[in-house]
């Protein structure tokens, strides 16, 4: 029978994961569990690092991005030693059920604790990337694409005044997921993306080839581009288009940031109250998420598994609406 259970943010921050939080706590607290907050994620663990989660604790934090339980990424989790400290403070603690909202390198953590522990534990999805196999989407990244949207809209409201082209760099280490739906949203003439090779002389192409009527043009980059990011995709365009006026915008970390939009604040409420349950129910190793409005549990394994290709519907989308 779960008594107690203990939940922790980790990895990258993102939109939601306080909503996440006051679900879990409050659905838990409702079916007479207590909820201690691991603070700095497996680092908090390895520490004992901990406060008491009641009620009250989440009050007022459902709209708030970031986390309030702080994040980090451990190192000293992935060694024997840190990893010994961690499962000993659950057991001193005498906590029954872990929950897990982070990503990819959260959800490898929860794998390699689990060998060591008779603990069950539940991920939720937390990550801008939506790079996680298992749910539509995933906790932030609503959020992300809507301030990249926002933010992109401004630049082309300069760029439209100046006759330039912009090199806008969105985050995507490994995945173009922000890239693709921001470029859509934001009416973009083009998108590299880190799941397609890009052959840069089809874009140099398509660049001189552009309606002399477009008065701005907005090319929309993933991080993780093999091109190797917004400044060289500009200084490449600037060789071959010396007759353009280019400029190159990062928007970096403000993605991350930022009032969770109102279908984020639902699903991670949704994903936080179905995690206390899933522990309730005996389930353990499992992410939840939500397909096609349904929730759907999917094992750690399976979940970290990056997509390898995008939407070609959305991806030909662009070019078709660009021209």
């Amino acid at each position: 029978m779960i008594k107690k259970i203990g939940v922790l943010t980790s990895g990258g921050d993102s939109p939601g994961m306080n909503a996440c939080i006051r679900a879990i706590v409050r659905t838990a607290i409702y079916n007479g569990i207590e909820v201690i907050g691991f603070i700095r994620g497996y680092e908090g663990l390895i520490n004992n690092n901990f406060i008491e989660l009641k009620r009250e604790s989440v009050s007022g934090i459902i709209q708030k991005g970031g986390t309030f339980l702080k994040t980090a990424r451990s190192e000293r989790f992935k060694t024997i030693e840190g990893l010994k400290l961690a499962i000993q403070n659950l057991k001193n603690n005498a906590v029954d059920g872990l929950i897990i909202i982070g990503g990819d390198g959260s959800f490898k953590g929860a794998i390699e604790l689990s060998k060591h522990v008779n603990l069950p534990i539940i991920g939720c999805a937390g990550t801008i990337d939506n790079d996680l196999v298992g749910t539509d989407f995933t906790i932030g990244y609503d959020t992300a694409i809507n301030t990249a949207v926002e933010a992109i809209d401004k630049i082309r409201d300069t760029a439209e005044s100046h006759d330039r082209i912009f090199v806008v760099e969105v985050m995507g280490r490994d995945a173009g997921l922000i890239a693709l739906r921001s470029a859509i949203a934001s009416g973009a003439e083009a998108i590299l993306v880190p799941e397609i090779k890009n052959n840069i002389d089809d874009l140099i192409l398509k660049i001189k080839n552009w309606r002399s009527s477009k008065s701005s043009k907005i090319i929309v980059v993933a991080e993780g581009d093999e091109s190797g990011g917004a400044f060289k995709v500009g200084e490449i365009i600037k060789t071959h288009c010396p007759e353009f006026d280019l400029r190159v915008s990062i928007l970096g970390h403000i993605q991350r940031g930022g009032n969770p939009t109102c279908m984020e604040r639902v699903n991670a409420s949704i994903i936080g109250f179905n995690a206390v349950k899933a522990l309730i129910n005996k389930q353990s190793n499992q992410m939840v998420g939500i397909i096609n409005k349904q929730i759907v549990f999917t094992p750690f394994e399976k979940a970290i598994k990056h997509h390898q290709t995008l939407n070609k519907d959305l991806v030909e989308l662009i070019d078709v609406l660009s021209s």
